[in-house]
């Protein structure tokens, strides 16, 4: 009979021998096929379990693949990747939906006017939510300006005659304005409402408002005031104005800390127009106002919140004027008045400064760049090429009245007059200190020739073929 155990003992001895032929002919024949049937078994044995293991592997593969995969669609439900607000705005030049000028440049002129009785606004500047802005060229500079964090946002703010800017304050930024056209007389309450300093302006001075300082703008002229606004924030403006701050407190407490004659029930007789108040112009005007008078403080108390930009010191180039509103050290260069201003803005923090630049018909306002401030500028009239020479390749880009331009911090940048008429912005600096800034000739004298020569692979004397001239050539003419 067949021994199974025998059968399995392939590579081991025989337990027994017949002395008989076909005894031994016949074992020997069913050992061979024994063998290469127990070789068979072990083979499909052998398969089989590679099959099994296999199928396995590719189940548990499968399934980590479809975890991770409804992990990830399930984040990108939650989180969309909005391409026109990537969080780096860099990305936005390499998108092939956006352009790389939008993220310094912005047509403010052309973006949404926000309308009141009494004037209108309108802003280049970071928006938290992507709704609110009006187009994808607004969005990406607002993702610019506040990825870069900038400290800087602009705008526009236009006042009928008799209108008002309500009084108003701003929680997150301190205000730097220009006034373009018109004539304002400004307010600004100091701690406590001790000192209230009020003041008169005209087309080409500054004025300045510290973060959390009340203060109003009021059109005293015939024409409309334009002024032009940089606030101190990347992030989105917060500002309360007083009727909103009012109509917001409990009757009851806004009557005991006002104490009107007739308390509570005239604190009642207040009604909350329906439409936004922000800058005024009610059409009763003239019944509600007589004998207005727009007295100015003394100088010392106007000083800190004013500064007469227009009637300052030129800085004459070939090509271009400058005019400044800053800080000096030490006062240099400034006199009893202006030292006030300069010093009011170096003790607050995150304030700016400004200047306006006017450039001739085909100048140039040399490459350049600042150690210690961003820039943004705002072209009054006449138009311009700007070229921006930083981390990452940007065309040239025109601008013209109406637009914002932007130069993050250490960026070398160029504008260079294209019209028949001067080209004519305001500027401002994200730094109360001493502005640093660098030009390129400057730089090129400033290193010795023999490392240029080594930089360039240009003999050394060919670089005397690059002349010093006496005057400044920050703006200069071919």
């Amino acid at each position: 009979m067949n021994n199974p155990g025998f059968e399995l003992q392939e590579d081991g001895l025989e337990r027994s021998r017949s002395n008989k032929n076909h005894q031994r002919d016949y074992q020997e024949c069913r050992h061979d096929e024994k063998k290469s049937c127990s070789i068979m078994k072990i083979f499909l044995v052998s398969f089989l379990a590679c099959l099994i293991t296999t199928t396995i592997g590719v189940l548990i593969l499968s399934l980590v693949y479809l975890g991770y995969f409804d992990q990830r669609t399930s984040q990108q439900t939650m989180n969309p990747v909005v391409p026109e607000m990537a969080k780096d705005p860099a990305q936005n030049a390499n998108n092939t939906n956006t352009k790389p000028r939008y993220n310094f440049m912005s047509h403010l002129s052309k973006s949404k006017v926000f309308t009141f009785e009494g004037g209108a606004i309108q802003w280049a500047r970071y928006r938290n939510s992507p709704k609110d802005y009006s187009d994808e060229e607004e969005m990406q500079f607002g993702a610019s300006i506040n990825q870069h964090q900038s400290k800087m946002t602009v705008g526009t703010l236009r006042i009928v005659s008799k209108g008002l800017r309500v009084p108003h304050w701003h929680f997150n930024a301190n205000e730097h304005g220009f006034l373009v056209q018109g004539k304002a007389w400004i307010g600004v309450v100091d701690d406590g409402g001790i000192n209230v300093t009020t003041y008169n302006v005209t087309a080409g001075q500054v004025i300045f408002f510290p973060k959390n300082t009340l203060h109003w703008v009021k059109n005293v002229g015939n024409e409309d005031c334009l002024f032009i606004l940089f606030f101190t924030t990347h992030d989105e403006l917060s500002t309360l104005d007083v009727d909103d701050a009012f109509y917001m407190t409990p009757e009851d407490i806004a009557a005991r800390s006002l104490k009107p004659v007739g308390g509570i029930d005239f604190i009642r007789t207040f009604k909350k127009p329906k439409e936004d108040q922000a800058i005024n112009f009610p059409k009763n005007l003239v019944d509600l106002i007589q004998n207005a008078s727009y007295v100015q403080s003394n100088d010392s108390a106007v000083w800190k919140y004013f500064y007469d930009l227009k009637g300052s010191r030129e800085f004459v180039f070939p090509g271009g004027i400058i005019q400044w509103a800053r800080y000096r050290k030490n006062g240099v260069g400034l006199n009893d008045t202006q030292k006030i201003y300069s010093e009011s803005v170096n003790s607050h923090a995150d304030t700016l400064t400004l200047g306006t630049l006017l450039i001739k018909s085909n100048g140039l306002r040399q490459p350049h760049f600042h150690f210690n401030a961003h820039e943004m500028g705002y072209v009054i009239s006449g138009c311009g090429q700007i070229g921006i020479i930083g981390d990452r390749p940007v065309p040239d880009f025109a601008v013209g009245i109406g637009d914002v331009f932007f130069f993050p911090i250490g960026t070398q940048h160029y504008i260079k007059s294209t019209c028949d008429e001067d080209l004519f912005m305001i500027l401002g600096f994200s730094t109360g200190n001493q502005l640093e800034t660098l030009d390129m000739d400057d730089y090129f004298h400033a290193t010795a020739d023999h490392i240029l020569a080594q930089l360039f692979l240009k003999k050394q004397e060919e670089f005397k073929k690059i002349p010093k001239f006496k005057d400044d050539q920050a703006v200069n003419l071919p």
